[in-house]
């Protein structure tokens, strides 16, 4: 009984001292304002955080959207379908316009009751067509005056959310006629909504989303714990206050304790106050091409209420463990004598361990099963590596300013502050050199894994030069002669030409040959072949050492390839390379691709069915100095057939899981970067709050106030430089260790001056923007004392 009355009674006293400890953080003028400054850095940091844990809702919400309107859920456009009252035919008919990807597909219905895609409440007829609020608000602009008239049909309706992937998504659903058959860019569509999962992300793409979490939610981490530190001075000094009446030293601890807490369950509220209206605004934000229903922003169950637990937690913890170097003395706060040094050793041991930890997975990524990435030992090793920047960057600074002396008055001052304490200083940039530290390494990764994830395509990158793709309604010699007219006419445009393309097969060989059919004055931009006429043909060799497919000789037997069964066609008809086919050599690069090897035909010597799967190859050539030359092609293609492909020569593709990965950590960096600003500016101005009555007093004994304003850009300065310095060293060594991980070397070793530059620009503007509160506390009535 008395055990459990002595337990009851060191809770009931654990209890008050943390009462009182909260009625302190509300109780006058200074107490509030303390107050409300750890509120709005943590808070800051809590919306961040509870962002970042609705991360997985919003990935799962994007893909069930994406999912529910796929027109083509089986991948083989229909083509073993029959057509029914339920069916239509849907072309793929997404466009880019400068740079801005767009959704779209020409649907055509087969019967009196088609099906109809998520968001929209019936097919549009043609010439009409359904589009998203972004895209009719983009069309009504001078901006897209282009992209109306490649468009050129009437709306008549807007998307509804369910059949956007995000509010800001670029997207239509336009009518059409004389679609053609299931192939290539069209699909009949028999059901909507596609329930299988995609194929595998590569594991060097596990890897970079890894990371990037790791990376970007370290730095808020770190703000949180400094801004639960906000006011220590004064607040050591109220303890020390109550030492003086009897308090010990374990209560002085749990008031510390009870101060915190309100601080940090005031920040969640804030947070989450703040978060409830980002999320709201979301809806109306667009960073690199994605964009987010404020409905998706859930966060998980788990993570929420790790954060509404774990962050008051952090800030009692990291306020009691801030009091290890005070003592606390009844007479006074036994600080103000000389610190204390910090030592090294133990702040070596956590980089190392990291090191340790991420250097044993060399080349582990790039050979494992896919998804297997050791991502908890990947993630301790990239935390601890990061860490060691914030914790020598004390050290660091204590013993350089320890070294400095003399120099002008605004730089002693500023010495002399650090001297005294440079705890505070150091704090409030840590967060910012982890940022840094974490980007580099990031950045050095993104190389790494763009070169991991990039396939070359065999071409020439040259952005004067387009391809154009596409299935002529009925492979149609007309439609393709029309299209390539449209082409030559077309503004930007200095050469076009086109042709009609197919692979035939050699009869009883499996071996293929291409066959192009084309005039006379396009066979000639393929290959030399002197004089022509209709009605010729020729045989087409690869300049000498270049060929790998010999065109087949003269009375060969050629038939269409009927390879593939869905088609239930009958075998094609049987034809012979004429005995008059002349042979003649291709032309070298004349359009900067692989020289054309195989058949070339004139209109007049076009066998039955040759064009039965054949498709539509151009070539484009733009005129140099015309900024929208290529908008003005995709639109004279899109007007022939919305499911033409129009492609531009980049020498290389990625993997879009990359590609996507890239946009969102893009994004989630630039959040971030916000957060960071607004926290510097916070803790600077605490940081000044905090000096108040010291500066009032330099001013009031007659230092210029430019002098106390050159001191505090000094005293952020050295900090700053020190930092960066450290991050660099950090951020090129956790790069070069994670570069390992995928045996990909160091593409750029100047990588680091870049980031660098943001985080010192950052803190120069924060800095100078503090200057107005600074002038304003150098005023006399800063010299009174509560």
């Amino acid at each position: 009984m008395t055990a459990q009355r002595s337990g009851g009674a060191r809770l009931r006293t654990a209890a008050r001292d943390l009462a009182m400890g909260g009625r302190f953080a509300l109780s006058g003028r200074q107490g509030w304002v303390r107050t409300l400054l750890t509120a709005v850095g943590v808070g800051l940091g809590v919306a961040m955080l509870l962002l970042a844990a609705s991360v997985p809702h919003i990935a799962q919400v994007r893909q069930e959207r994406t999912h529910a309107r796929d027109l083509n859920p089986s991948g083989d456009y229909g083509q073993g379908e029959k057509p029914g009252d339920r069916t239509l035919l849907a072309a793929d008919a997404k466009t880019t316009y400068h740079g801005k990807e767009i959704y779209g597909y020409a649907l055509q219905p087969e019967g009196k009751h088609p099906l109809v895609p998520p968001g929209i409440d019936a097919l549009p007829a043609p010439g009409r067509m359904y589009v998203s609020p972004a895209l009719k608000k983009l069309l009504r602009s001078d901006e897209g005056g282009e992209l109306a008239r490649r468009l050129d049909s009437r709306i008549v309706g807007t998307i509804g959310d369910e059949g956007l992937e995000g509010p800001q998504e670029l997207a239509f659903y336009m009518g059409a006629e004389k679609l053609s058959p299931p192939g290539t860019g069209t699909a009949r569509v028999t059901r909507i909504g596609d329930t299988e999962e995609g194929g595998p992300i590569p594991p060097v793409v596990v890897l970079l989303g890894v990371v990037a979490c790791v990376v970007l939610l370290m730095p808020v981490a770190v703000f949180i714990g400094a801004a639960a530190r906000f006011g220590g001075d004064r607040r050591d000094r109220r303890l020390a206050a109550l030492r003086l009446v009897g308090a010990d030293a374990a209560m002085a601890r749990r008031v510390a304790a009870g101060e915190s807490l309100v601080g940090a369950v005031l920040g969640l509220f804030f947070g989450a106050a703040v978060f409830a209206l980002g999320r709201h605004l979301l809806g109306g934000v667009s960073l690199f091409g994605l964009s987010v229903f404020p409905s998706a922003v859930v966060p998980g169950l788990a993570l929420g209420a790790l954060i509404v637990l774990g962050v008051p937690v952090t800030a009692v913890a990291v306020s009691v463990f801030a009091l290890r170097g005070v003592a606390i003395e009844p007479l006074g706060v036994v600080r103000e004598a000389e610190p204390g040094r910090r030592r090294l050793w133990w702040r070596l041991l956590p980089p190392l361990a990291g090191a340790l930890l991420l250097l044993p997975l060399s080349g582990e990524v790039e050979n494992t099963p896919q998804g297997d990435v050791h991502e908890v030992q990947v993630v301790g090793g990239v935390l601890l590596l990061l860490s060691g920047v914030g914790l020598l960057l004390p050290w660091v600074v204590e013993r350089l300013v320890a070294r400095l002396n003399g120099g002008g008055v605004s730089g002693q001052l500023a010495v002399r502050r650090l001297q005294l304490n440079s705890g505070a200083a150091t704090r409030a940039v840590s967060g910012i050199t982890i940022a840094v530290a974490g980007a580099i390494a990031l950045q050095m990764l993104f190389q790494g894994v763009a070169k991991e994830t990039t396939v070359s395509t065999g071409d020439r990158a040259d952005a004067q030069r387009i391809g154009v793709r596409y299935v002529p309604v009925g492979q149609s010699l007309t439609g393709s002669e029309r299209l390539t007219a449209a082409l030559r006419k077309t503004d930007g445009v200095r050469r076009a030409t086109g042709y009609l393309e197919s692979y035939q097969q050699l009869v009883g060989k499996d071996k293929y040959v291409a066959v192009g059919v084309g005039s006379c004055d396009t066979l000639r931009e393929i290959a030399a072949v002197g004089s022509c006429r209709n009605g010729q043909s020729f045989r087409v060799e690869a300049p000498r050492g270049k060929g790998e497919v010999p065109p087949p000789p003269a009375g060969t037997k050629v038939r269409p390839d009927t390879e593939d069964d869905s088609q239930d066609r009958k075998p094609g008809h049987v034809w012979k390379v004429p005995a008059s086919a002349r042979t003649v050599t291709a032309l070298p690069d004349i359009w900067g691709e692989d020289s054309f090897e195989g058949l070339l035909l004139t209109p007049g010597a076009m066998p039955k069915g040759v064009t039965d799967d054949a498709v539509y190859v151009g070539r484009v050539q733009l005129a140099a100095g015309n900024a929208d030359a290529l908008e003005h092609v995709r639109t004279t293609v899109f007007r022939e057939d919305p499911a033409a492909s129009v492609i531009t020569f980049t020498g290389s593709e990625r993997n879009g899981y990359f590609v996507m990965m890239q946009r969102v950590i893009l994004a989630a960096a630039v959040g971030v970067m916000v957060l960071i600003g607004a926290s510097l500016v916070i803790s600077m101005l605490e940081q000044l709050r905090e000096r108040k009555r010291q500066l009032a007093v330099l001013v009031a004994f007659g230092t210029r106030r430019t002098t106390l304003g050159a001191s505090v850009l000094w005293q952020s300065a050295v900090p700053v430089v020190l930092g960066l310095v450290l991050a660099s060293g950090f951020g090129m060594l956790l790069g070069w260790a994670l570069l390992r991980l995928i045996d990909q070397p160091v593409a750029d070793w100047l990588v680091f001056l870049p980031m660098a530059g943001v985080g010192a620009g950052l803190i120069a503007v924060v800095t100078l923007l503090s200057l107005p509160v600074l002038w304003r506390l150098m005023r006399p009535d800063g010299l009174r004392s509560e």
